[in-house]
């Protein structure tokens, strides 16, 4: 049966509004915390971008939940060798509860130190090469790599934890799938489709974890929560490649009139429907996901958590 998780927004709330998150999904009976790794909010209303080692750090202190990043670009903005002390950090405080989750990023986070944004087919190549290092490191053994893309010279993590830290790879589409069942520990998508986790099984993936997210906006009044999705999160429904080549949180408000409330209510589980939030998560498990991760857009954080403790987590399968 799958496992259900709470998605800490790093665009949407501060460092110590995280924490209190978290406390409050472990106490409503959450199994797991994803958390995003942003340098950029999706636009200037979400409003905030903590830097993701410190709030697991904090994390680690407050709760007893797995933690893992939702995703990790280890890329470009940060080099794999940075991300493997972090992330080897990060499990160590957790007592080996974290995982690294990874992908190919976006401009909008990964291109603030001047690099050029590389193409889909590059960033996926880097991003191959980038978990080959990671993986080295992970071992405590010194390492020096002359890659295509990265170069590491004596190189070696003294602070690992017991176990290598496992790296879930996230994929959108078939190249990335394929990626993902080649070199991950797991499998990271956004979506329930069942397709894409036969590709991945499949594909080498086999019977390592799938794991999968979605937002919704608990409300008594579904009218206002959709306005609050609408305000915050119309980033989510722009199509195509837009996500990952737009550079700054302006670019995304240009196209924000693209979107509509219309497309907001129809696109997303907003208001107190116990039946319509048990249906989206419920199909996330019916196409195979092991791990499903749930987040609450907007400030009604408190009702959202009573909601889900006495209403939805105990009808999920």
């Amino acid at each position: 049966m799958p496992e259900y998780g709470y998605f800490l927004s790093c665009e949407e709330f501060g460092p110590a509004e995280l924490v209190e998150q978290a406390r409050m999904a472990e106490q409503a009976g959450f199994q797991a915390l994803w958390i995003s790794d942003h340098y950029h909010p999706w636009n200037d209303a979400q409003g905030q971008s903590p830097f993701v080692w410190s709030v697991i750090g904090a994390l680690s202190q407050a709760v007893s939940l797995p933690v893992e990043t939702a995703v990790t670009c280890p890329t470009v903005r940060m080099h794999p060798a940075v991300v493997a002390q972090a992330a080897a950090t990060s499990a160590v405080m957790t007592r080996g509860r974290f995982r690294l989750g990874v992908g190919s990023g976006e401009a909008l986070n990964e291109h603030i130190l001047g690099d050029a944004w590389p193409p889909a087919t590059v960033r996926l190549e880097m991003l191959e090469e980038a978990v080959q290092v990671m993986r080295r490191l992970f071992t405590g053994e010194e390492v020096t790599h002359y890659g295509k893309h990265y170069t590491v010279e004596n190189a070696r993590l003294y602070t690992v934890p017991d176990e290598p830290v496992p790296i879930d790879v996230s994929g959108f589409g078939p190249k990335a799938t394929s990626l993902a069942a080649r070199v991950g520990d797991g499998y990271i998508t956004m979506m329930p489709d069942a397709s894409m986790v036969e590709q991945y099984r499949k594909g080498g993936g086999g019977s390592k974890p799938v794991s999968g997210g979605m937002k919704v906006c608990y409300g008594t009044d579904r009218d206002a929560a959709v306005r609050t999705v609408h305000e915050l999160w119309p980033n989510q429904f722009l199509p195509g490649e837009m996500g990952q080549i737009l550079p700054t949180p302006s670019h995304f408000e240009q196209l924000e009139p693209l979107v509509t409330e219309q497309m907001v209510a129809d696109g997303t589980v907003c208001g107190d429907d116990v039946d319509q939030h048990v249906a989206a998560l419920t199909e996330f498990a019916d196409a195979g996901f092991d791990r499903i991760y749930v987040n609450q857009i907007g400030p009604d954080q408190q009702g959202f958590f009573d909601f889900y403790r006495t209403k939805v987590l105990p009808r999920l399968p």
